[in-house]
């Protein structure tokens, strides 16, 4: 698996990100340069953890774009599988960032969240900073869901900088060292 402190690999992929279009921009590692930007994977649409994830960082979308973060949105499925999903699926109709396909399974195979056994991404989550260097990455079991909210505030203390206490919230000082 890819490490920390790593830069984010090369990916150039098609994103579904209008519900009500054909359309299917490029989305590549360039796309938001010198943002920060949170990528998180999840195994196939069309399933029942997925939307719970996906809808909440929907939700929390304003305050990622507050921090200047680009949400994305990626699984193995392709952007019209995307596409179909947002328009069966109420809560992902208006999502308001793009659901990238990694159909050839490339960028999940470089990050190495690619399961074996099933043949889909992990349920994985990247923070990158505007260097494109990878300061946070969380997975979990296939059956396990997220907390997006984590993710926020991972974010913040990485923005925030410094020696970060445990359960830090915004707000609080860093860690002082004398």
């Amino acid at each position: 698996m890819i490490q920390l402190g790593e830069k984010f690999p090369s990916f150039s992929l098609k994103s579904c990100i209008d519900s009500d279009s054909l359309e299917f921009p490029i989305i590549t590692n360039d796309t938001y340069k010198n943002k920060w930007q949170l990528i998180f994977f999840w195994p196939k649409d069309f399933t029942f953890v997925c939307p719970t994830e996906i809808i909440e960082f929907g939700t929390l979308n304003p305050e990622f774009q507050k921090l200047d973060t680009q949400v994305l949105g990626c699984s193995i499925d392709s952007e019209f599988v995307h596409l179909s999903w947002k328009k069966d699926h109420p809560g992902l109709k208006n999502l308001p960032f793009p659901m990238l396909s990694d159909i050839k399974r490339e960028l999940s195979n470089s990050l190495g969240i690619l399961d074996q056994n099933e043949g889909v991404s992990q349920r994985a989550t990247f923070i990158i900073d505007p260097n494109q260097i990878i300061r946070y990455i969380d997975v979990t079991d296939l059956n396990i869901g997220r907390n997006p909210n984590e993710a926020l505030r991972v974010l913040k203390a990485l923005q925030h900088g410094g020696l970060m206490p445990c359960s830090w919230k915004e707000g609080e000082k860093a860690i002082e060292l004398k």
